[in-house]
């Protein structure tokens, strides 16, 4: 067994005369290619061929799917939408960075409508959002905050002190005791990030 290379998607390995086709990989016009990024392997069995297969990296990257629950970061704000920077898939952080977008119909589930942006989200605020389309080429994944348990989970105030939720749509500054908007989020405990 032959050490490990890291193999990219799409990556051509060999002609499929030299080599039968294993997991990770498919076969196309007489060559054989990683069909995901992870670890080339070369297996010789007696006589035969070897396998070449592509085993997932444990390492490798988890990328965000449909349907799953982030941790975001607010960059920036505009009446329209929220851009984050999505840094946990689940409980798992990400090693490289991830846009997303939360538009303004997708912040809460009622009175869409009359949802303003920068009273839902600011800058630096610790966003969690559901993964709800892959978005455009630029890897902006489309979330949503509007579930009850989805929204912001840490803000700070401009006295830089942690604000605590004091309501579904309020968040305070225990120290100056200031009240700002936010989408909170009623934080279930499976999501909070130690």
């Amino acid at each position: 067994r032959q050490p490990l290379s890291p193999c990219p998607l799409g990556e051509r390995l060999c002609s499929a005369e030299e080599a039968t086709a294993g997991s990770g990989t498919y076969t196309r016009h007489g060559f054989i290619f990683s069909s995901l990024s992870g670890c080339l392997q070369k297996r010789s069995e007696d006589s035969e061929l070897p396998v070449v297969s592509v085993v997932r990296d444990a390492e490798s990257q988890l990328l965000p799917d449909v349907g799953a629950v982030v941790t975001c970061k607010v960059c920036s704000i505009n009446s329209r939408f929220a851009k984050v920077h999505i840094l946990y898939v689940g409980s798992t952080p990400l090693k490289s960075t991830f846009r997303g977008t939360i538009r303004r119909e997708d912040i809460r589930a009622t009175e869409k409508d009359k949802v303003e942006v920068y009273k839902s989200f600011r800058p630096g605020d610790i966003v969690l959002a559901k993964i709800i389309s892959l978005g455009d080429a630029q890897s902006n994944y489309l979330l949503s905050t509007a579930e009850n348990e989805l929204g912001v989970v840490v803000a700070r105030s401009e006295a830089g002190v942690q604000m605590v939720p004091i309501s579904w749509c309020e968040m305070q500054c225990p120290r100056t005791h200031t009240k700002d908007f936010r989408k909170v989020a009623r934080v279930q405990p499976q999501f909070l990030q130690t």
